[in-house]
């Protein structure tokens, strides 16, 4: 780790990997989340529906869910540098893809293969905490996270302007083809001007890539039951893109891909007992122990606030635009100030958390979060505006400083397996955004925030279960000599 000062102004060292590194997130995000911002110009171009068009939304965000998992088994495996400059390129051509398309299929095929820059984040977690000791890592993890989500708001804000600036009816093209062109140019830079530690530390790495390892029975069942829910979000979308839903394909081929899933699942099952097989057999020692818990109640508590966030951001702007009969554009920036809060919030969560502790952090801020969401459930036409655009603020203070704690505690349960936890917590956060859209969906807005409320008042109760991180882990060099890692 690097002993140079904590400078957000510097560009050397540690600190050129954690600017590089949120450049990298942030044009993953501006990639992603580069159509809805275009959303009429590609609608009149190429001759969508409505359906059809929600139907890319929801495409948009079903790919991400699996990508997380599997990247970040890559990352600790082949490490951030390669895997990041590897993602920014090879998803630059579903992005081409994209703009080049003419027909509603070839758009949804592009579409569901960019949800893979989806899950860039979890690399840059693992890279941040190679760089940072733990008394800083919870505010450079902040701040990776906070900037480079602005990508979105940054998509929003540039992106129809750019259009305009082309002009013509190809005017979205050229747009988001530029942020393909962007996602390509960084690759060489992120590959060149990025190491996977610091000279001379160690890069631990899991022993294989089957599955995530665990350090007891126990664990091994609870790793299990939180697999579940990724799977069932996944057959969530696949019921949702069914005739039952928007009706993209037949019963049959929603039948087969229920199926699939199932199947998938239990081979992923299985990998994972192959993985940890020995632990049946040979107890693992105390001290290479690693209490899975911990991770179980991270990805609870991203659900809830990554989660809400996507799918708030998402019903914000009608949101407003409904209640107090705005104008789509003027309810479209003062929804815009709920992601805008990313800047300093997600910073701000991970600084507090280093200040005082990561589980009194996440205690205070998942009630926070509990009382914001209720606030705004009780949100209607009678009230100022300027307050309602406050209370959105508030909560939308302690949803991202949550995001920032919960970061700040990942990299702090096994360094080896950094990638994976960061990658199964990140994933959840697509899980509760498919969730919570689709809660949406069937009930009135009222009821959406206080189902929100409910699951961080579950996130709190989880929370109680969790233990501080202090002391030290273990980890073993290739030559089988034993580092201990401070985490205090």
């Amino acid at each position: 780790m690097s002993a140079e000062k904590f400078n957000l102004l510097s560009f050397t060292g540690k600190m050129k990997t954690l600017h590089l590194s949120w450049m990298a997130f942030f044009i993953t995000f501006m990639v992603w989340f580069n159509m809805a911002p275009l959303k009429g110009a590609i609608v009149d171009g190429v001759g969508l529906t409505l359906s059809e068009w929600k139907t890319l939304l929801i495409i948009n965000v079903a790919l991400t869910i699996p990508a997380r998992v599997i990247i970040g088994a890559l990352t600790d495996k082949y490490g951030p540098r390669v895997v990041y400059s590897s993602l920014l390129a090879i998803c630059s051509i579903p992005c081409f893809a994209f703009a080049l398309a003419d027909s509603f299929t070839q758009l949804l095929i592009a579409r569901f293969a960019l949800g893979c820059i989806g899950a860039g984040f979890v690399v840059g977690i693992r890279m941040v905490s190679e760089w940072f000791p733990p008394k800083e890592l919870g505010t450079a993890e902040g701040v990776y996270g906070g900037w480079g989500n602005f990508g979105s708001a940054a998509a929003a804000f540039t992106l129809p302007t750019l259009a305009l600036m082309f002009g013509g009816e190809d005017g979205w093209r050229y747009a988001v083809g530029i942020t393909g062109l962007m996602s390509l140019l960084f690759s060489v830079i992120y590959y060149k001007n990025t190491n996977d530690t610091p000279k001379g530390s160690t890069y631990f790495r899991p022993k294989n890539l089957g599955g995530m390892e665990v350090t007891s029975v126990g664990d091994f069942y609870l790793l299990l039951v939180m697999k579940t829910p990724m799977y069932l979000a996944l057959a969530l979308l696949n019921w949702k893109l069914s005739p039952q839903g928007v009706a993209l394909y037949s019963e049959t081929i929603a039948l087969m891909v229920y199926v699939g899933l199932a199947v998938l699942y239990i081979y992923d099952s299985y990998s994972t007992y192959k993985v940890n097989k020995d632990i049946f057999v040979t107890p693992v020692p105390e001290a290479h122990r690693y209490p899975f818990k911990q991770v179980a109640v991270l990805n609870i508590l991203y659900f809830a606030t990554f989660g809400s966030e996507l799918a708030v951001i998402s019903m914000l702007p009608a949101f407003f635009a409904e209640t107090f009969e705005l104008s789509m554009a003027t309810a479209g920036l003062l929804a815009g100030m709920y992601a805008f809060m990313n800047l300093m919030s997600r910073p701000g969560g991970g600084l507090i958390s280093d200040k005082f502790g990561r589980k009194k952090t996440l205690l205070i801020l998942t009630a926070g979060l509990a009382v914001g969401y209720f606030s705004l459930s009780l949100i209607d036409s009678s009230w100022p505006i300027w307050l309602a655009v406050v209370a959105v603020m508030a909560c939308s203070f302690f949803v991202q400083s949550g995001e920032g704690a919960v970061f700040a505690a990942v990299p702090l349960i096994k360094r080896r397996l950094t990638g994976q936890i960061a990658g199964m917590t990140g994933a959840y956060g697509n899980v509760g955004a498919v969730v919570y859209l689709t809660v949406y969906s069937l009930v009135d807005t009222s009821t959406f925030f206080l189902v929100i409320a409910g699951t961080a008042i579950l996130g709190f109760t989880a929370l109680l279960f969790m233990k501080e991180p202090s002391g030290t882990m273990t980890e073993v060099r290739e030559d089988g000599s034993v580092e201990l890692i401070d985490v205090t």
